[in-house]
């Protein structure tokens, strides 16, 4: 085991440092001082780190720092740090390491024993979960969903009944198909809340039952532009299994009246007939007109 203390920050030690995600007004004032007297600043994107730093009148050596330079460079990193440099990591936006690159150069300080300290600051699944609305005691952290939609659907099939709330980021090219999916595996009726460019200026919450949600999201492409954050309600053990519920619905649709088939759907899966009867409206509307 390898433990290391809070030595003096005048000494060597890598500063993983949160940055704003959004108003560049949203860090702190520790990360500020961290940034200004940091002998090398290792950053995701130089270029959009610049921005920050001018806004903050900051002028400090800077180092591309990526998921494909990362390996190359991390030797490097360790030896600077071995011989008391000041390295402060930061990533586009946010706290580093949560879906973004570091986590390698964090490990290997951690494994020879070199300081490291975390900078708290700006996290955008932590500040969508806060403002909504979903329960936020217990929460499971996702991230980005695989790219491939096969590989998207099975991940989310997996976590279908999870209790706990569910944190997805997803970006604007990506969203209009990932919240389809969602509503097809976790039902229509599933409460979410997505949030939209968070702290900035057109920083939007849709907050509903999913299919909804999906709906609105899916009628103006300027609902589908920014970078979102996806904060689904965690499964009810009590509720019916949303796949099941289609699937019942889909077969009993065809041979009687909506309301009929809601009921009986009801009693098989042993949710309501109102769910039931809002998802056959769903069905109904995506295959054409039925009987009832």
């Amino acid at each position: 085991m390898n433990r290391t203390t809070r030595a003096p920050e005048t000494a060597g030690a890598l500063f993983v440092v949160a940055t704003p995600i959004g108003n560049l007004a949203d860090i702190t004032l520790r990360a500020l001082d961290a940034l200004r007297d940091a002998d090398l600043i290792l950053a995701e994107d130089t270029r959009r780190a610049r921005v920050l730093l001018r806004h903050h009148g900051i002028n400090a050596k800077l180092q591309s720092f990526h998921s494909h330079n990362e390996s190359a460079q991390r030797e490097k990193m360790l030896a600077k740090l071995a011989a008391g440099a000041r390295i402060a990591l930061i990533s586009d936006a946010g706290t580093p390491l949560l879906s973004d690159p570091g986590g390698g150069l964090v490990r290997a300080a951690r494994e020879r024993g070199l300081q490291v300290i975390p900078l708290p600051g700006a996290n955008a699944a932590i500040a969508a979960l806060s403002a909504a609305g979903q329960p936020a005691a217990r929460f499971c952290f996702e991230g980005f969903l695989p790219p491939k939609a096969e590989a998207r659907d099975r991940r989310l099939r997996e976590l279908q009944h999870e209790p706990r709330t569910l944190i997805f980021y997803e970006a604007s090219h990506r969203i209009g198909k990932t919240l389809p999916a969602m509503r097809e595996i976790f039902g229509a009726a599933r409460a979410v809340s997505v949030a939209r460019e968070i702290s900035k200026k057109f920083e939007t919450f849709y907050c509903g039952a999913l299919g909804e949600v999906a709906a609105t999201i899916a009628a103006d492409a300027r609902h589908r532009k920014g970078e979102f954050v996806i904060v689904l309600r965690g499964a009810d053990p009590a509720a019916p299994d949303a796949a099941q519920a289609r699937e019942v619905m889909r077969l009993l649709m065809p041979e009687m009246p909506l309301k009929r088939a809601s009921k009986i759907a009801a009693e098989i899966t042993g949710g309501s007939g109102r769910e039931m009867y809002a998802l056959g409206v769903e069905l109904r509307g995506a295959t054409g007109p039925r009987r009832g």
